[in-house]
């Protein structure tokens, strides 16, 4: 049984295969191969995500300076919050609620 083979495929044979076999090579067994690109374009997204998140995170912190760098009161008790600073001979309770956050008394009179 004899197979049909384009006229163009087989004058130039040489040029398919060997195009052929380069395609072949740079898809699957060349260091920079299809499944290298993927997994690099999904590792980019999950780090452009990263990126959106710590830019937002920025932003908050940003404010939060903004806010607290306003006044001396305010420095203090950011102070004594966070990092729990206190003065001499003086105990810091830090009154917390379900999500963790500081519970301003002056926030639940209103």
């Amino acid at each position: 049984m004899k197979i049909y083979v384009p006229k163009f495929i087989h004058k130039y044979r040489f040029y398919v295969i060997t195009l052929s076999g380069l395609l072949i090579w740079v898809s699957f067994f060349d260091g920079s191969n299809l499944i290298a690109q993927f997994r690099l374009l999904n590792k980019l997204s999950d780090l452009e995500n990263q990126q959106e998140y710590y830019v937002e995170e920025l932003k908050k912190v940003k404010e939060e300076e903004k806010d607290v760098m306003g006044n001396h009161k305010s420095m203090e008790k950011f102070a004594r919050e966070k990092y729990l600073m206190k003065k001499t001979g003086e105990t810091v309770f830090v009154v917390v609620d379900e999500d963790n956050k500081s519970v301003d008394t002056d926030k639940e009179d209103k």
